[in-house]
């Protein structure tokens, strides 16, 4: 496979007499043809002790995750929180108002009849699991965001369709704009280009 080294668009650093308002460099991108090379990459780099990356795939490879150290998502742990919350909000509702807000004895049936509790405690339960959810991934994420530095990339379109990406950020503290470039190009992508901001 033949490598394209895209041509640097800007100078970089204050000891290259830089324009401070200029674009500054967000990242590193390298294109490879497959997930398997993607994967490759991605772990020879975190050999190297890179540690600000990420992938980007045309569909999920875990093996990518784990190659980044991704830990266990937290998402488990907060829709609990979210399902038990609803669920004992439901049920004290529930309670409270068949026994402090508009009590009503019919038929001798206790206050806290919680046999026909069940039906709201549930549907409140799966509701905020739900909705702390949607809310908490968003949160995890930094969503919503519109714009992000790799969208200025002119090959990056092709992260949705046939192309896969490793992007080491600038802001990594082993990186340096000529080492890292040659480091990337020793995985055999098929691009490697600058991003800017």
């Amino acid at each position: 496979m033949s490598t394209t080294i895209e041509p640097t668009t800007a100078p970089h650093g204050p000891g290259h007499g830089a324009d401070p308002d200029a674009p500054k460099l967000y990242a590193l991108l390298a294109g490879f043809g497959t997930a398997d090379d993607l994967v490759v990459a991605t772990r020879r780099a975190a050999a190297a002790g890179y540690t600000l990356m990420d992938t980007h795939t045309p569909y999920p490879v875990g093996d990518t995750a784990d190659a980044l150290g991704y830990p266990k998502s937290e998402m488990g742990a907060v829709m609990f929180i979210g399902g038990l919350t609803g669920a004992c909000s439901g049920f004290l509702m529930q309670y409270w108002n068949n026994a402090y807000g508009y009590s009503l004895n019919i038929g001798g049936r206790p206050y806290l009849s919680w046999l026909s509790f069940i039906p709201i405690t549930f549907e409140m339960m799966v509701l905020t699991a739900g909705l702390s959810g949607l809310f908490g991934l968003m949160a995890l994420c930094g969503l919503p965001r519109l714009n992000h530095p790799l969208f200025n990339s002119a090959n990056f379109d092709r992260a949705t369709r046939d192309r896969f990406f490793l992007s080491v950020e600038a802001a990594d503290p082993k990186f340096d704009l000529e080492a890292t470039r040659a480091f990337l190009t020793t995985l055999n992508p098929l691009t490697v280009e600058e991003v800017m901001e």
